[in-house]
């Protein structure tokens, strides 16, 4: 009995020293394991985005990403991500009425900063939702077309200005200054993919059958007439290519080898009426009405050196950073690719890793970078920034937080929405979109008379929209603010009952004909435009042609364009007009 117990003995004994190694053993690989993340959480290169390259900002930059992606969610709108490019309340099929046209007026998809931008970690490529509709596109081109120099983009190959433009991007992922990005790319294959479901079979543009069989003796080119399908877009690679990727998802593939791509030689598609001095007065003092808000707001002020001087490439000598809608757009490029916001270190130097990885950025030659933001502070009589910035300033180190980024868009935001509101911002808006206004009826006058155009896109900017909805008294929730592959659609259609035509209005997918002045309550009508017995509101040609011929430069108190370009303009107005 004795030696059974001492048995037992030796065995607990045994037990005890075997479960005590076994916890050590546990706990030191515990140890070893936390040390090795620490060690790589503060490793400079293994964080995404921006940062100084310290523990803390690799690791606060790296966990903060998605709950920034959530919380700066309505500046991001700005950006087109492709959930948002949806068909609402656009037409097409309205029982008892025809579509005669469409006049469709974009501004083009996701481009590279305008100013040089001290950013890493940004990716503009396609997003993973468009992947396949992208390398569609591009499969189309390589396949139709031949590339003269061998570089992975190919190039217009037709007679006329836009000859030898490149067709796609320059670069897979980067940013170059003022240039599309390949997102931007996907934003307007999917709106071309939203109008082709829309309007490509009311509109008769998809091929028919004996079309079909003519293919096999004709060429591509006899199979679109030239009137009807009509392209106009400026000067600037970013429209031009996104023209193309809109009407490769609407047009079948012959149709699209037949475009001939016309040249709008300014932003306002303004043609023959372009010139007027009075235009620029009222802009210029909308812009001095911004600098006094401006001016009163120190902690905006003092957000924006801190921003810009983080992100924009300013030398001392050139005043620092200006204006707050360049720094603006410098902030979307990072909201809208999901990078982390930025650091700097003392003196807004950054890690010479950072610079180095930053070449597809920022060391592109740019030919097209003349869409600048509104200046407010360097146009006219505009007064100095204030020697002390109470809150920030433009020396030293650390991060733009969440709450700067949210003083200084909710301040843009808020301004976009006065001005837009303004009578200064509408009557600069008749002036500038005169010409094209003048255009649009024209063409909607040859699609009731029974010429052959069906489809007129201008691929243009959002000063381009500013414009034409400032003239039309379009106002939305974002003010002048326009999205990036935005849109805006006339569409025409005659009556089957008693031949009459009528047109309607829709932006970004919502019906606005009642926000028009000459199409408001009486002015116009509503009719079922779906089985679900959605409305649709239908105002009549005849209203949009007797504007432009007997009202339009009312609001001017003039009578034609030559007379409001060179009237007096109104009383300079006063501190608090906004």
């Amino acid at each position: 009995m004795k030696l059974l117990l001492k048995e037992l003995t030796h065995l607990r004994t045994f037990y005890c020293y075997m479960f005590l190694s076994i916890w050590i053993f546990l706990l030191i690989a515990g140890m070893y394991r936390y040390m090795g993340n620490a060690e790589h959480l503060g490793n400079p290169g293994s964080g995404g985005g921006f940062g100084t390259g310290t523990d803390s900002d690799s690791a606060a930059g790296a966990a903060a990403v998605d709950s920034s992606a959530q919380r700066f969610a309505k500046y991001c709108a700005r950006c087109a991500p492709l959930p948002q490019l949806t068909r609402l309340d656009d037409g097409g099929l309205l029982e008892g009425w025809q579509l005669q046209g469409v006049l469709l007026v974009i501004r083009h998809g996701d481009r590279g900063p305008m100013s040089h931008v001290q950013a890493s970690g940004i990716n503009c490529g396609v997003p993973a939702d468009a992947d396949s509709l992208v390398q569609r596109y591009r499969n189309f081109l390589h396949n139709s077309s031949s590339s003269a120099s061998g570089s992975n983009h190919l190039y217009w190959n037709k007679v006329g200005p836009f000859h030898g433009f490149p067709l796609l991007p320059a670069t897979e992922r980067g940013c170059p200054l003022g240039q599309l990005t390949y997102k931007g790319i996907a934003q307007l294959l999917h709106v071309g993919e939203i109008m082709h479901q829309i309007y490509a079979p009311t509109l008769g543009l998809l091929l028919k059958p004996n079309a079909l069989r003519a293919a096999q003796d004709s060429t591509p080119h006899t199979l679109l007439n030239s009137d009807e399908v009509v392209v106009f877009t400026t000067r600037y690679r970013r429209t031009f290519q996104s023209a193309l990727a809109l009407l490769y998802t609407l047009l079948p593939a012959d149709k699209w080898l037949a475009l001939n791509v016309r040249e709008s030689h300014s932003m306002a598609f303004c043609f023959s009426d372009c010139s007027c001095a009075q235009s620029a007065v009222l802009h210029k003092r909308l812009n001095l009405l911004a600098d006094r808000q401006l001016q009163q707001r120190a902690d905006v002020l003092a957000v924006m050196q801190w921003i810009g001087g983080t992100l924009l490439q300013h030398t001392p000598n050139e005043g620092g950073v200006t204006n707050p809608f360049e720094v603006v757009d410098a902030m979307l490029t990072v909201l809208c690719h999901d990078a982390s916001l930025p650091c700097r270190r003392r003196n807004g130097s950054q890690p010479s890793s950072t610079r180095a990885n930053n070449q597809e950025l920022v060391d592109v030659i740019n030919i097209d970078q003349d869409e600048a933001a509104p200046n407010l502070l360097q146009e006219g009589e505009a007064a100095a920034a204030p020697a002390e910035q109470p809150l920030l300033t433009g020396e030293g180190e650390g991060c733009v937080e969440p709450a700067h980024v949210d003083a200084l868009m909710s301040f843009t935001d808020e301004l976009s929405l006065r001005t837009a509101k303004h009578a200064f911002y509408k009557r600069s808006g008749l002036l500038r979109a005169y010409g094209m206004i003048r255009h649009i009826v024209g063409y909607m006058l040859k699609m009731i008379s029974g010429d052959r155009t069906k489809f007129v896109l201008y691929s243009g900017h959002d000063w381009t929209m500013q414009y034409l909805t400032a003239a039309l008294g379009i106002v939305t929730r974002e003010g002048q603010i326009i999205a990036y592959a935005s849109r805006l659609a006339f569409e025409v259609y005659r009556s089957e009952a008693h031949t009459d035509y009528y047109f309607r209005v829709v932006y970004n997918g919502r019906d606005v004909t009642q926000q028009i002045d000459f199409c408001e309550g009486g002015k116009s009508f509503r009719v079922t435009r779906d089985s679900r017995g959605n409305k649709a509101d239908l105002c009549p040609i005849e209203n949009i042609i007797r504007f432009l011929h007997e009202d339009y430069f009312a609001p001017l108190n003039a009578t034609n364009f030559k007379e409001a370009c060179a009237a007096n303009a109104a009383n300079p107005p006063k501190a608090n007009e906004f």
